[in-house]
């Protein structure tokens, strides 16, 4: 009797088992770490939109603070003049109000600005609502925000 080359169907089962539990273990971690980045990026954009704010105000003083991220935003070029409705000091993704799973909106007028970010999916694109005033401290909240009151926990 010949023996017969390769492995069996037990053997296969016993590999696939093993690459199963080492997937299982794996992705929750990939999840948190996907989570943390995303939360980092939201942080590091609210800050951007302070940056610009204050930008927007010495730039355009008769106006104050931006009203809306689109007039953040825009697509300058060496022969475009920025203005009010488009000033170019936030990129155009950011200006959309979308960026790496977070949704951003901000309200201005004449003597202050607030800008608030959520999760576009909680818990999986991220667990944190982030906001700042113009006093430009980023603040952060467990629950959705729809107005940053200045009165939020800073961010640890």
């Amino acid at each position: 009797m010949r023996r017969a080359e390769g492995f069996s169907l037990i053997e296969l089962l016993i590999v696939v088992a093993i690459i199963l539990i080492i997937a299982a273990l794996a992705v929750p971690n990939y999840l948190h770490s996907r989570i943390a980045a995303n939360e980092s990026s939201a942080v590091a954009s609210v800050r951007a939109i302070n940056t610009a704010q204050i930008a927007f105000n010495s730039s355009f003083p008769t106006v104050g603070y931006a009203s809306a991220l689109s007039n953040l935003a825009g697509t300058c070029t060496g022969s475009t003049i920025p203005t009010s409705a488009s000033a170019c000091l936030i990129d155009s993704v950011l200006g959309a109000g979308i960026k790496n799973g977070y949704s951003f909106t901000v309200t201005g007028s004449f003597s202050g600005y607030s800008s608030w970010t959520n999760p576009v999916s909680v818990n999986l694109t991220g667990v944190r609502s982030f906001c700042s005033t113009a006093d430009a401290i980023v603040r952060s909240n467990s629950a959705s925000l729809s107005t940053c009151a200045g009165t939020e926990g800073p961010l640890q």
